[in-house]
């Protein structure tokens, strides 16, 4: 088997690839200012399913279900930091050594063991929008 294969091989596992989703998910989006925006209050619903939850704004009631948990200055700041975590997870993952020894690591174990594994959601989700480039 030439390098090139092995390579290949290493990079196409399934496993190694849930493990990395995990870990640019953990770098990119759970370390990010969505942990400040997510250190607030939550409210409690009797009925579980948060109909009962209404916020009260000098504009009227809005229904929980209704509620924007984000405006728009603060979705903007946060895909900002995402997008800043994945350029530098992006840059580290193609140094050339430290790129590799995060691979190599995650090959030989788990980090985030307790949380679910990434799943494709169905096989038009996990590719790319052909049109993403053309707008």
């Amino acid at each position: 088997m030439s390098s090139h294969d092995e390579v290949r091989a290493f990079v196409t596992d399934p496993i190694l690839q849930q493990r990395l989703a995990k870990y640019l998910t953990l770098q990119c989006v759970r370390n990010s200012m969505l942990e400040d925006l997510h250190a607030g209050i939550s409210p409690s619903s009797a009925s579980g399913d948060y109909s009962d939850v209404k916020v009260n704004t000098p504009y009227g009631v809005i229904p929980w279900p209704k509620v924007s948990r984000l405006n728009d200055d603060e979705m903007k700041r946060l895909m900002i930091d995402v997008a800043n975590r994945a350029y530098r997870f992006i840059h580290t993952l193609f140094d050339e050594k430290v790129g590799g020894d995060i691979l190599l690591r995650l090959a030989e174990r788990d980090p985030l063991p307790q949380w679910n594994e990434p799943m494709l959601a169905d096989a038009d989700a996990s590719k790319s929008d052909p049109d993403l480039f053309k707008r």
